[in-house]
């Protein structure tokens, strides 16, 4: 079951941000803008915050592993079309198909792990869910800029898309069926009152919040990253470019070990402790030398998937019912940070160059601390301890 979420999470990565690291090509194969190209990456995001709410509905109804496989067969037939694009218009069109397609992954995947795994084990098969995401990721970032370099970035494209087939088919037979899903209703009212109550609930308000916020550091980072690499005073070439996403692997290591970081220092802890990591990273990435940069790079990518394992399982934890629900909603604001971050992040950067990312990054990582301290205020006057090991933040 882990393995094959875990491969789930590979395709839905690697798809998702296919283009992101290829942004200074296309820029330079349709003579467009950064801030233009990176909506090649905020129209993927985008369409999938549009359209995790309506299928985790239907995830509800006809049940997480169909809606799963169908969403990767669509997305990874989308994949396949990418590379012929003819237009930039046509790109974003294709990559917001293809990120509604993907829409039916993150919040099935959520629900069905609430489902089916121990309540004890919980934080650690979503931290490997998150795990096969920053593989993904980070493979496909590593994969596409080698590829780019020797034959341009559609041919790179092409190749990730074939990849992500292999991963859906092995996740198709290896995905066992479930055990204790019990089909819900479609009715639209019935939709509208889970949704109404989980806003209702200013703690799974806070984890949303916390999700978009930490995305749009994340996506901003990773959007503008290349355009600067590749400028002066790096000036490096597009495969070693690729190569830099390879930190993804330290969000593997901090993803998994979310679990362990919430039982040491409690899930409010562990929440102050990856919003001051992120930080620390984007202030250290202001270095003109290239070795800070890339640690400034780790720990941003440390402190950022820590703190979404941490904000996701807590979200599972805190919904008792429509948790499908629940977690589409964590999704649809968490990508709605990315495409904000993509999009902020590339403008910032035309306006003020790295400086003006870092800034809005910092500003997002100062969200995520002041709503963690409402959260800790709001335990204080309840009378709960501070340090807890609830699903509170």
């Amino acid at each position: 079951m882990s393995f094959a979420l875990f491969l789930a999470g590979v395709a839905t990565f690697a798809l998702l941000y296919s283009t992101q690291a290829l942004l200074p090509l296309i820029s330079g194969d349709f003579g467009v803008s950064a801030s233009d190209a990176s909506w090649t990456v905020a129209a993927a995001t985008g369409g999938l915050a549009v359209f995790v709410l309506p299928m985790s509905a239907l995830s509800e109804r006809f049940g997480r592993r169909t809606v799963m496989t169908a969403s990767l067969a669509v997305a990874v037939t989308v994949g396949l079309l990418v590379p012929f694009a003819p237009s930039l218009g046509w790109l974003v069109a294709l990559r917001a198909v293809q990120g509604a397609a993907l829409a039916g992954l993150p919040a099935s995947a959520t629900a069905y792990l609430a489902e089916e795994v121990r309540p004890k084990a919980l934080v650690t098969a979503i931290g490997l869910f998150v795990a096969g995401n920053s593989v993904g990721g980070m493979s496909g970032r590593v994969i596409t800029g080698w590829a780019a370099q020797e034959w341009g970035w559609r041919v790179a494209v092409g190749l990730l898309g074939v990849i992500a087939v292999g991963c859906a088919v092995a996740f198709r037979l290896l995905l066992p069926a479930p055990r204790h899903f019990r089909a819900g209703s479609l009715r639209p009212g019935v939709l509208a009152r889970t949704v109404r109550d989980h806003l209702a609930n200013p703690l799974l308000r806070r984890l949303y919040a916390i999700g978009a916020l930490f995305m749009t550091v994340f996506g901003g980072v990773y959007t503008v990253i290349g355009y600067r690499l590749t400028e002066a005073p790096f000036s490096l070439p597009q495969g070693i470019v690729g190569s830099v996403f390879l930190v993804y692997l330290v969000g593997t290591v901090s993803a998994s070990a979310a679990g362990r970081l919430v039982a040491r220092l409690g899930r409010r802890g562990a929440l102050y402790a990856a919003g001051g990591t992120t930080a620390a990273g984007l202030l250290l990435s202001l270095a003109h030398a290239l070795v800070p940069v890339l640690l400034g790079l780790v720990l941003i990518t440390a402190g950022f998937f820590a703190g979404h394992a941490v904000a996701s399982s807590a979200v599972g934890k805190t919904a008792t019912q429509g948790r499908a629900q629940a977690a589409a909603l964590y999704q649809s604001a968490y990508y709605v940070g990315s495409s904000a971050g993509s999009t902020a992040g590339a403008v910032a950067f035309h306006a003020g160059g790295w400086a003006g990312t870092v800034g809005v990054g910092l500003l997002a990582v100062a969200g995520v601390v002041a709503i963690t301290v409402v959260g800790s205020l709001a335990a204080m006057r309840s009378g709960a301890p501070v340090k807890v090991r609830s699903a509170s933040c």
